[in-house]
């Protein structure tokens, strides 16, 4: 089983460590400008697109589990036909993005309370990014796909390819071209279609015999579709949760100023790297729980969510170890700035202890979708957010300053990690809770 999990999540946590090395670049390039407000428009441009493309992320989660299980039942058609719904469905929402362009960043910069240097910065960063919408819903289908049919190397292959480009790219423009955050923005455009590129070339080359699986019929299967949208309905609630917590965590930093967004961007980079690098073996757990409970084979369901949980406390703990080692060093990598710098080591101790603490909801989010056991984790979700997060940080702004932010964030992951497992004796152990 060992070796299953780690066929499966060394690739995905190689291709998942660099979207946060991206991140990490761009941040790092940006914090070294002469002003402290470029960094802060990235972080702002950054949360709106979170906030639009996470909040679509059941394009690869339900893709995944839904795939897996037919994959566990052979069935290659309905393999395929998953493929095409997903595909079909990106692309409306893809175009429905591009269209809707102007109001959504008239009503993001009203909610948003940032400098007028931030927001005039973001504007350049959201008016470029936003045309990788259709290319970026897509590879989330595509991707989602593919760990479904139990194969982690393509989705890796796609993804460092694309950051790696990126990263090229966004140097290029920031330090021979003399550009800013548009430079970063430009890249990501360019990179992301050529990334898109890569994964149809790569669906062609080794599933092209699939395409006779296509059944017209089958595309408008209503028992199927509901089940789509079902399982992809709990995700969509689940994740905008998880958007609006991280969203009114980076807009409660941009009321401090900019240079407390600056610095909490800077820690929240932190908690990406390590949380990615976790979720290699979240994927893994869901294509292997998603195949065998699709096969009905329970025994090895139970060993898949177990081995894979161990392997992510172990992750966890060793990045918390790490931060809490070279905290001071890591912050000197990202920016120049002392007084972003100074800011930042008054609360990084939150930082050094969330990988350890958010391990657990994160292999569990992978169990769940994998098993579509889907509206356990939209109900955690929604408690965490509004019963957990939202008091913790009215109170513990109250008491503890800046602190009680990232307090409200850590009592968030712990619940999410609690209310998940007390579900799972009853939706993903129990021979009944399989496949609902």
């Amino acid at each position: 089983m060992n070796k299953r999990i780690l066929q499966l999540a060394v690739p995905n946590i190689i291709s998942n460590l660099s979207v946060p090395l991206l991140g990490a670049v761009d941040t790092a390039l940006v914090g070294h400008l002469d002003d402290a407000y470029y960094l802060g428009a990235l972080a702002v441009g950054g949360m709106i697109f979170n906030f639009l493309f996470w909040g679509f992320g059941f394009l690869r989660m339900g893709t995944t589990g839904l795939t897996a299980q037919s994959y566990g039942m052979r069935d290659r058609t309905e393999m395929f036909m998953i493929l095409v719904r997903v595909q079909l469905v990106a692309m409306i929402l893809g175009l429905l993005l591009l269209m809707l362009q102007k109001p959504i960043s008239v009503l993001c910069f009203w909610i948003i309370e940032s400098s007028r240097e931030v927001e005039l910065y973001s504007l350049v960063y959201f008016d470029i990014r936003i045309y990788t919408a259709p290319a970026v819903l897509a590879l989330y289908g595509i991707n989602g796909w593919f760990l479904g049919m139990q194969n982690a190397k393509y989705p890796m292959i796609v993804t460092v390819f694309l950051n790696l480009l990126n990263i090229i790219l966004n140097v290029f423009f920031i330090y021979v071209l003399g550009m800013h955050v548009d430079g970063v923005a430009w890249g990501t455009l360019i990179s992301t279609w050529l990334g898109l590129g890569l994964a149809v070339f790569l669906f062609l080359k080794r599933y092209k015999r699939y395409i006779g699986h296509y059944v017209q019929k089958r595309l408008a299967d209503l028992e199927e579709i509901k089940k789509f949208f079902i399982v992809n309905r709990d995700i969509f609630i689940r994740t905008l949760c998880l958007i609006f917590t991280f969203s009114f965590f980076t807009a409660k930093s941009a009321e401090q100023g900019d240079l407390v967004l600056a610095a909490n961007t800077i820690l929240l980079q932190l908690w990406m790297i390590v949380s990615y690098g976790i979720d290699g073996f979240a994927y893994a757990a869901e294509s292997l729980v998603g195949r065998f409970s699709g096969g009905n084979q329970k025994e090895k369901l139970r060993r898949a969510v177990w081995y894979t949980m161990g392997w992510g406390l172990v992750i966890g703990i060793t990045g918390s170890l790490f931060y809490g080692i070279f905290d001071r060093h890591i912050l000197h990598l990202f920016t120049n700035q002392v007084n972003v710098i100074a800011i930042a080591e008054t609360v990084i101790f939150w930082t050094v202890m969330a990988p350890a603490v958010a391990s657990i909801c994160y292999i569990w989010d992978g169990v769940f979708i994998g098993a579509t056991a889907t509206q356990p984790m939209r109900n955690s979700m929604l408690l965490s957010t509004f019963l957990i997060f939202l008091p913790a940080y009215y109170v513990g702004t109250f008491y503890l300053d800046e602190h009680g932010l990232w307090l409200a964030m850590i009592l968030f992951m712990i619940a999410r990690g609690v209310i998940l497992s007390l579900y799972a004796p009853f939706k993903i152990f129990h021979q009944d809770g399989i496949n609902r």
